[in-house]
């Protein structure tokens, strides 16, 4: 649940800087004192800049996604190393009371 809560919280910071930076980008455009050409060159240059930004964060983003993976198969291996492990030791002990059963039952 904690993973979800996180994820959640990362794409509507995600969410709230593209709208943030459209926003700006709008009221920017509508203000600002400038010709055609500089209007159209500031926004040229910030649509790359928020597109680098947009591939920033969606590398920083699939890098959280495979550490996550990461982390969750290596959880996954320890608790499957565990159980059998347990299952290990419930089998012999298993097989050690019906030897004692067993034992037990020859000596009658």
């Amino acid at each position: 649940m904690a993973t979800e809560e996180r994820n959640a919280g990362t794409s509507g910071v995600i969410l709230t800087f593209l709208l943030g930076a459209l926003s700006g980008a709008a009221l920017a455009i509508l203000f600002a004192p400038r010709s055609g050409r500089e209007t159209r060159e500031m926004l040229g240059e910030k649509l790359r800049e928020t597109a680098d930004r947009s591939r920033r964060l969606g590398e920083q983003a699939m890098e959280k996604g495979r550490e996550a993976a990461e982390d969750a198969t290596s959880y996954v291996e320890r608790q499957r190393d565990a159980l059998e492990k347990r299952r290990d030791r419930l089998a012999a002990a298993v097989e050690a009371g019906r030897q004692a059963y067993r034992d037990e039952k020859e000596k009658m």
